[in-house]
C-alpha cells in the first residue's frame, strides 16, 4: 500500500485499507486510515485520471471557401464635408 503522512501522528505512515478516488479536477487520490489513529489519510496521485477519447469524425474534403465578388471602383462612399473649423458637431 502507498505510504502517506498522518496529520495527527506527525508522521509518514502506510495508508490502510486505501481506496482509489477520482478527486473533481480528474486527478487521482488514495483514501484510507492512519493505522496507529484511525485518522482518515488523504494523498494526492501524480497525473490525471485517463478519460476514455471520443471517436472522431471520420475526415471528409474540406469546403472550399466562397467566392467573395470584387467591388467596383465607383461605389465607394464618397467623403463627407466637415465643417469649417474640422471638429465634431458634438463636441
Amino acid at each position: 500500500m502507498p505510504e502517506g503522512y498522518c496529520v495527527k501522528c506527525k508522521a509518514k505512515k502506510e495508508i490502510v485499507g486505501g481506496v482509489e478516488e477520482t478527486m473533481k479536477n480528474g486527478r487521482k487520490a488514495i483514501k484510507g486510515k492512519c493505522p496507529t489513529c484511525g485518522t482518515v489519510m488523504f494523498k494526492i496521485l501524480g497525473g490525471k485520471a485517463a478519460v476514455v477519447p471520443a471517436v472522431p469524425a471520420p475526415a471528409s474534403a474540406p469546403e472550399p471557401a466562397p467566392e467573395i465578388a470584387p467591388t467596383p471602383a465607383a461605389a465607394e462612399p464618397s467623403p463627407v464635408p466637415l465643417p469649417a473649423n474640422n471638429l465634431c458637431p458634438n463636441n
